[in-house]
């Protein structure tokens, strides 16, 4: 029977899914599956992308975990592609790989003034509340008032966060630095901007609901956005999740703090529609002073257009939340427009032709851009794993296949990885520090920290 050695760059959902359906495809060979990740553990996005005050990610996060416990996909984690294994690497000792890196850097937006001191992407933000390791412990949490831009989940997660009372936070496995730099924060108003209206934002019902119920923070809406064009109607009418939006944000206008007219809360959020940023501005210190946008109207089929009117509100910092972005892995084509891996349904093409490179493979974000939630990420992971079965002439020639080959490779480079029992030692080791507190776990955050114990050292 055939053997095939499989490498996966990358233990997000993307990666581990990619092993599951493999593992449990139907097929005419043996197969065995190396995942993995530059950091010490594994669950990418799910473990580092996702406001830790959302308890539906535990039930994701469980399912993953129920693959990985098996034991039949090794994983070699704190190990970084390109610098302790490379593509040549991969090629000695694998018949394919399959990349599912992600995409967890900005994406631009091209507006006078955005480099002003006091701006940031909403990627890095998230890294630093959800204690990844390769982020700062300390972030600049020093504005009374705050804009936040962008209309998707990780925008309410960012305005969410900087609204919330971290005491409020602490059930949660949110780190001591963080919990400590948010509870020093001095924010009083935090403003979310959307180019469209209510009907056309690609939030989740549910994230826009739990936004209403944080404690003492005021939901502040406009009843000039609610003017709703006859595409916004049927949207509504036809969506059951624009309807179910529609009800909420509808719900809020019922509320005393509507229009700022006499909230008692201490803390206020307000949901700006039909606002396109075009300038922040900047104090005499080059630091955010206020946001400039254009308001916009409905252009009758979905989309919006500019009505020229401009409008400014002031604002101490500002976060872009306006999409994640790819980043390039070395020897591995890449896309610089899009941030992807170029691709054919997960077949990696050569840049500038659509020749395919033989035993190389793309699945999640880094394959089709950063859009969809986990689910899409299963069919996805299909539809690549369908193709490297059927590739099976074309994969490449290893010299050693063996399984013993990689952890001599990685001693012989000093590289301290990390392994699934591993994982499991930082795993009881985490959930034991938020024990003594009633707290679900409290993350570790520092590398070297998480590599010790997971190596017990």
């Amino acid at each position: 029977m055939t053997k095939l050695r499989l490498a996966i760059v990358g233990a997000g959902p993307a990666g581990i899914y990619a092993a599951d359906i493999l593992l449990k495809a139907e097929r005419k060979f043996d197969v065995s599956i190396d995942l993995f990740d530059q950091l010490p553990a594994p669950y990418g996005l799910v473990r580092y992308g996702v406001a830790p005050d959302h308890p539906r990610i535990k039930g994701i996060i469980t399912a993953l975990r129920d693959v990985l416990d098996r034991g039949d996909i090794r994983i070699f984690g704190n190990v970084r592609f390109g610098e302790d294994i490379t593509l040549d690497d991969l090629k000695q000792h694998y018949h394919a790989a399959i990349f599912a890196t992600g995409a967890i850097r900005d994406a631009d937006l091209d507006i006078a003034g955005i480099d002003a001191a006091g701006s940031y992407g909403a990627a890095d933000f998230v890294s630093w509340y959800d204690g990844h390791p390769d982020f700062p412990r300390e972030w600049p949490l020093d504005a009374a008032s705050v804009a936040v831009l962008g209309n998707g989940n990780v925008a309410l997660d960012v305005a969410r966060m900087l609204a919330k009372h971290p005491e409020d936070l602490l059930p949660t496995e949110i780190p001591d630095n963080v919990f400590e730099g948010l509870k020093a924060s001095p924010v009083t108003d935090v403003h979310v901007f959307g180019r469209r209206g209510p009907a056309q934002v690609k939030f989740t019902p549910l994230e826009l609901r739990e936004l209403g119920e944080l404690r003492d923070v005021d939901m502040v809406v406009y009843d000039e956005d609610f003017d709703y064009d006859e595409a916004s109607r049927a949207a509504i009418a036809s969506n059951k999740q624009v309807m179910v939006i529609d009800r909420v944000l509808q719900s809020w206008r019922q509320r005393p703090s509507v229009n700022n007219a006499g909230g008692e809360a201490s803390r206020r959020l307000h949901l700006h529609f039909y606002a396109k940023p075009v300038e922040v501005k900047k104090d005499a210190d080059g630091r955010v002073a206020a946001l400039v946008y254009e308001r916009t109207r409905p252009d009758g089929e979905g989309g919006v257009v500019g009505t020229g009117e401009l409008r400014e509100v002031p604002v101490q910092s500002l976060y872009r939340a306006v999409g994640y972005f790819g980043s390039p892995l070395p020897g591995v084509p890449f896309d610089k427009r899009h941030g992807v891996i170029p691709n054919h349904e997960g077949q990696v093409l050569r840049k500038d032709s659509n020749e395919r490179v033989p035993g190389v493979y793309a699945t999640g974000w880094i394959k089709r851009g950063p859009v969809g939630l986990i689910g899409h990420t299963k069919s996805d992971a299909m539809e690549t794993i369908r193709h490297l079965i059927n590739d099976q002439g074309s994969w490449w020639q290893p010299v050693d296949p063996s399984e013993e080959a990689i952890p001599a490779l990685l001693a012989s480079r000093g590289v301290r990885w990390t392994d699934l029992a591993g994982w499991h030692r930082l795993d009881e080791h985490e959930v034991g520090l938020g024990a003594p507190q009633e707290r679900a776990r409290v993350k570790v955050v520092d590398r070297d920290e998480m590599v010790r114990v997971s190596r017990g050292e």
